[in-house]
């Protein structure tokens, strides 16, 4: 049978706390390095045997896991579920915590991943990540046995969810700025190489008589023979017509 337990327990030192936490917001970590240093703050605090954070995508409206304790590499950035889905998801959709004392995987909103050893553990703790009334994220802990939560321990959990929602966010806006400008430098790089390309395959119609049709294959064929890019070859064409406008070949001598 499913429990549900919060235990009044002496928890750790607030100030300490507060310290590590200003400690994070104010470092230059990146986001997966104060991820990182999240779960292994909020595992030190709980003595969990797991510890992982999942970040909302706004473009999906789902959770992502993005942070664990236990070695998920496969995982990182790919296991996700819907927002409201799984205690995960109703976490942050009510934005209230859930603590599950023993047989963690009875509560029927629970989800379980094959892929998370973690799911098949005891004790469930799961906290929302808050920045400006929103849930950005959720903070997991997991206990191999029965585990009954404190109150100090629920409450410190959410002042790290809260305190660090801000920083989060904010590197979570970075990261999607570098993401879009990679994204945009990509769409300008296959722009040119399309610009480059149409521009040849005009002077090889030109110069040889060939459809548009013909004219691409014969770039391509060109590029896989001599294992060069389209844009490159491209450019070789159009400099080659270039150079030849300017220097024009010699008139044929009159008889």
């Amino acid at each position: 049978m499913m429990a549900t337990e919060i235990v009044n327990a002496s928890g750790p030192d607030d100030i300490s706390v507060l310290h590590k936490v200003s400690r994070i917001v104010s470092s230059e970590l990146s986001l997966d390095e104060m991820l990182g240093e999240i779960v292994g703050l909020a595992a030190r605090i709980t003595g969990c045997d797991a510890c992982l954070v999942y970040l909302a995508e706004a473009e999906t409206n789902e959770l992502v896991l993005r942070a664990s304790q236990v070695p998920h590499a496969a995982d990182l950035g790919h296991l996700r579920m819907k927002m409201g889905e799984g205690v995960t998801g109703w976490v942050a959709e009510h934005q209230s915590p859930v603590a599950l004392s023993s047989k963690a995987a009875a509560d029927p909103r629970f989800k379980m991943f094959p892929a998370l050893v973690e799911d098949t553990y005891e004790a469930f703790l799961s906290v929302p990540v808050i920045n400006k009334g929103k849930a950005i994220g959720v903070i997991n802990m997991h206990h191999r046995d029965q585990h009954g939560h404190s109150v100090d321990e629920i409450t410190t959990i959410q002042f790290i969810g809260e305190q660090m929602g801000s920083a989060i966010a904010k590197s979570m806006l970075e990261e999607a700025n570098v993401r879009l400008a990679a994204e945009t430098e990509d769409m300008k790089r296959q722009l040119e190489t399309r610009k480059a390309v149409e521009r040849a395959k005009g002077i090889l119609q030109r110069r040889h008589n060939l459809t548009e049709e013909e004219a691409y294959l014969r770039m391509r064929n060109e590029s896989r023979r001599l294992r060069r890019p389209m844009k490159e070859l491209a450019e070789a064409i159009i400099l080659a017509e270039e150079l030849a406008r300017k220097d024009p070949p010699p008139a044929a001598a009159e008889a």
